[in-house]
């Protein structure tokens, strides 16, 4: 029996933290933003986080949300579009300043200002700081409820795989390290403050992967995470979805169900005055959500129609909420 969004997650009274995946341009930020929407108006303090670089909470909301912290919109609603470079660069000065204080002095060697500067280029960097935020907003328990959109790229599931990427970077780091130790006239040169320098980036690393382990262990917990598929009806989306739920198992994460997005209602086919494009659109989505019925069809929660206008604003997201929990329209999938 396929179970409806909101059956769903009344089965699973224990869910605290809920993750939209999947490409780019299906309406990840809009399922996210009317979900927080949603369990705000059901007295349930909810904290909509956004990790794309774009802005795109910004959009929906129509409000400057870049970087700016946790933000209260209406009544138990907060969103947080994080600035993931600004953490890197303020990671960066929290090293300068320890090890500043550790050597008593006021201006860093040259050779370890560098060291310091290009960790920001380092292939995890930028993904850990984003993480390293999320995990801390986790572990403060001040809302009831998480919600997460994710970047497209890997569908989000790079995030499950964050702390073993860190964990071989940090000791292929380390090891350099040690090895950098035996050039004795380099350790001579910059007065063995490399080596120090070098452990302070290594603490802190140690602390986001401290973090991004309880991140993991959380995420991958189908008692108080779920993990939703967002999709259209159209081929792309459709493999794209069958490539993310293979890896989705791979990582030992359990889909928690797929919404299919941007339908244009079956009806109108028969208005006489209909364009011969949007005719052929329609019935080229009959087709495809045949396939996601096939496919996909236990798991579809909710079907969420195309609307006449972006959905953007808070009167806009309601109506999408409204659609994703008290009208999920899964007949649809029933009659194609």
């Amino acid at each position: 029996m396929t179970l409806s969004m909101k059956k769903y997650i009344n089965q699973h009274p224990n869910l605290r933290v809920i993750i939209y995946a999947g490409k780019g341009g299906l309406g990840k930020t809009t399922c996210s933003a009317a979900t927080s929407y949603w369990y705000a108006k059901q007295n349930r303090k909810a904290l909509c986080f956004s990790t794309d670089p774009q802005a795109s909470l910004s959009d929906i909301f129509e409000k400057d949300l870049f970087g700016k912290g946790e933000q209260k919109l209406a009544e138990n609603l907060f969103v947080v579009e994080i600035d993931a470079d600004r953490k890197i660069t303020e990671f960066q000065e929290e090293v300068r300043q320890k090890i500043r204080e550790m050597y008593g002095i006021d201006e860093i060697p040259k050779e370890i200002d560098e060291y310091i500067s290009t960790s920001s280029y380092e292939p995890a960097m930028h993904e850990s700081a984003t993480y390293d935020a999320m995990a801390a907003l986790l572990a403060s328990k001040k809302y009831d409820v998480y919600v997460f959109d994710m970047p497209p790229f890997g569908h989000g599931v790079r995030m499950i795989s964050m702390a073993t990427i860190l964990d071989v970077w940090i000791d292929k780091m380390a090891e350099a390290r040690k090895k950098a130790a035996e050039y004795k006239e380099a350790e001579a040169r910059i007065k063995g403050v490399s080596a120090e320098a070098e452990d302070a980036v290594l603490n802190e690393l140690d602390e986001i992967r401290s973090k991004l382990d309880f991140f993991r262990e959380t995420l991958t917990n189908s008692e108080t995470t779920a993990f939703f598929m967002v999709l259209i009806p159209e081929k792309m989306a459709i493999l794209d979805t069958e490539r993310a739920l293979k890896m989705f198992e791979k990582l030992g994460i359990k889909l928690s169900g797929v919404i299919v997005n941007q339908v244009y209602p079956v009806e109108l086919l028969e208005r006489k005055d209909l364009s011969e494009f949007l005719k052929h659109r329609i019935e080229m989505q009959q087709g495809y959500l045949k396939e996601i019925s096939e496919k996909f069809g236990e798991h579809v929660r909710a079907v969420v129609p195309m609307f006449e206008k972006e959905p953007k604003g808070l009167e806009m997201i309601g109506r999408v909420a409204e659609h994703l929990f008290e009208k999920p329209n899964l007949e649809v999938l029933k009659r194609v």
